[in-house]
């Protein structure tokens, strides 16, 4: 396992962890200050910075792309479904235009979580089939413009509204389904807070390989968690065993960054500069 301990080289920051302090190129602007190498930026971010003011803020600052949160969101009722197509598809255009490595996808739950307006549903299995449907037409235009697609499995508890791949077992049933040939195209995003708890984890980060794990995610599991969604952990205040899990990601030769990504309502009422020292520190101690 590679040592972390005396730089941090290999962190990249999910532009989602301090995205109540300041817009994307602030954010980009501290990266650079602060020594970090990589980001991993929000659509929504982008979409309010500009995509072509964003590229260029990358570009200057040095930085690469870890991923691009978030294509997805697949499921919806029949009249919405050309919408979340063509959505994904722009979501790989803007993928490309940054030069992100992957899209990272969250599926999407019931239709009427994951496409405001749809027919509600309380059909999981329906969902799912659909996530399979959408995923498999979405590869197409993916694999046209060269840009890598990461399942990203959710905690069960997002079943409903964000996603309804919720192992690592589900994730890659889909990628061995549509691409059994491990092309490369499609491939799983492994965030520990979602996939800590899976007694079957470790056998499937060996069943991914190194092929499929395209990213790889980090932060904590508070106990209590106050909310679900805005009260993770850093990294080394919880109970995930972060290590090891990094541990077995890496013994399958994955050697990309390590992403932090914290939804957090304490660390968003922080400065930023104190976020990011905070994370480069648990990075060399922690994860």
């Amino acid at each position: 396992m590679r040592d972390f301990s005396n730089d941090h080289r290999w962190l990249s920051l999910n532009t989602a962890t301090v995205r109540k302090q300041g817009d994307l190129v602030a954010i980009i602007e501290a990266c650079a200050r602060h020594g970090i190498r990589a980001i991993d930026p929000w659509r929504d971010q982008v979409a309010a910075t500009g995509l072509d003011r964003a590229v260029k803020a990358v570009r200057d600052a040095g930085l690469e792309l870890s991923g691009y949160c978030r294509g997805g969101m697949f499921v919806a009722d029949a009249a919405h479904r050309i919408e979340a197509r063509d959505d994904n598809r722009r979501a790989i255009d803007e993928a490309r235009a940054l030069g992100a490595p992957c899209v990272v996808l969250v599926v999407g739950g019931l239709p009427q979580y994951s496409r405001p307006g749809s027919v509600a549903s309380r059909d999981i299995a329906g969902a799912r089939t659909q996530v399979h449907d959408a995923i498999a037409e979405m590869l197409d235009y993916a694999k046209a413009a060269k840009m890598p697609l990461a399942i990203e499995p959710l905690h069960p508890a997002y079943a409903a509204d964000r996603a309804c791949v919720n192992t690592t077992k589900q994730a890659l049933d889909i990628c061995d389904a549509l691409d059994p040939t491990r092309s490369g195209a499609l491939g799983v995003a492994l965030d520990v807070y979602h996939i800590w708890w899976d007694p079957d984890l470790l056998p499937q980060i060996a069943r991914a390989g190194k092929q499929r794990l395209m990213a790889f995610h980090v932060c904590d599991w508070l106990v209590p968690t106050k909310d679900i969604l805005n009260d993770r952990g850093m990294m080394g205040d919880g109970v995930i065993d972060i290590p090891s899990v990094r541990a077995a990601v890496e013994a399958q030769g994955f050697s990309g960054y390590s992403e932090i990504e914290i939804f957090s309502d304490d660390w968003w009422s922080k400065p930023m500069d104190e976020v990011l020292k905070t994370c480069i520190a648990r990075h060399r101690t922690a994860v």
